[in-house]
């Protein structure tokens, strides 16, 4: 016996399974960015902050003040963690939507978080370099 299929079934059945360029796209949410190219555009930017966040809390951990203890260090790194890993698989089900402009997006957002904590590195370094240098210490590569 064949069951009468609502629209809302049928709708979902409509996924995308390859890589399309445009506007209409669900990402995360059903009915959002509802087709819009205003909302699309806040989509593009949410999905690039996501990814700049991955890799911006990718570094954070490391951040645990000396001399903190265990458990209050340990509890920190595991909500970054936690919250890093939500980020990611947000991306991630951002990228399942086939749309070129979501996957752009995801991959600039994770090159920009690369570039900030690594351009932050690369400034911390060269400061040491500076002041050892002012201090008449050697500093080599």
């Amino acid at each position: 016996m064949d069951m009468p299929m609502s629209n809302s079934s049928m709708n979902s059945m409509n996924m995308q399974m390859s890589f399309y360029w445009g506007k209409d796209v669900t990402v995360l949410f059903s009915g959002w960015p509802e087709s819009k190219s205003g909302m699309y555009v806040v989509a593009l930017f949410f999905v690039l902050f996501l990814g700049a966040a991955v890799e911006i809390l990718t570094m954070l951990p490391a951040a645990v003040k000396p001399g903190t203890k265990p458990v209050i260090g340990a509890f920190i790194q595991t909500s970054v963690h936690a919250v890093r890993m939500c980020f990611a698989y947000m991306v991630m089900l951002s990228v399942m939507s086939y749309n070129v402009g979501i996957f752009i997006a995801a991959i600039a957002g994770h090159g920009v978080g690369f570039f900030v904590v690594k351009f932050r590195g690369l400034a911390g370094e060269t400061g040491q370099q500076e002041d050892l240098s002012r201090n008449g210490i050697a500093y080599k590569i």
